[in-house]
């Protein structure tokens, strides 16, 4: 695998990773929405990764190598419920449904994704300082 193909690697790596942080933030964000119906109510979403291993890890397809999200998931769990008659957004029994988004479950989520991201950008740097220090080799 040549050097270079860790660039592409980390990379798709830090794309991933920012998505997934995306996903946190979009979750945390509609943690407190309610709806009258639990059909409408926001859902919890997580990314889906796919690794791309199109080539053999040491031949000239190795910069097809990495990871990439396939798609972004809903979650089935179901929607919370609380009984609030006065509430405008209550159906004709007095109930609003919740958001099924855990926030413990996504801070643990967002504390993964931004150590996973830093991992990938300390890799990116020790790939940089191993490239220059192969190009002081002539001197």
């Amino acid at each position: 695998m040549a050097l270079y193909s860790i660039f592409d690697i980390a990379g798709s790596a830090l794309t991933a990773q920012s998505v997934r942080l995306n996903t946190v933030a979009s979750n945390l964000a509609n943690a407190n929405d309610v709806s009258s119906d639990a059909k409408s109510v926001y859902r919890a979403r997580q990314p889906v990764f796919k690794a791309q291993l199109q080539g053999a890890l040491w031949s000239e397809n190795a910069s097809r190598v990495g990871v990439r999200v396939d798609r972004i998931q809903e979650s089935n769990a179901p929607a919370g419920q609380r009984y609030e008659p006065g509430n405008p957004l209550a159906d004709k029994d007095g109930y609003v449904y919740t958001s099924n988004v855990n926030v413990i479950e996504q801070m643990a989520d967002m504390i993964s994704a931004s150590r996973s991201y830093q991992n990938n950008v300390n890799v990116l740097t020790t790939a940089q300082k191993l490239l220059r220090n192969t190009l002081q080799l002539g001197k």
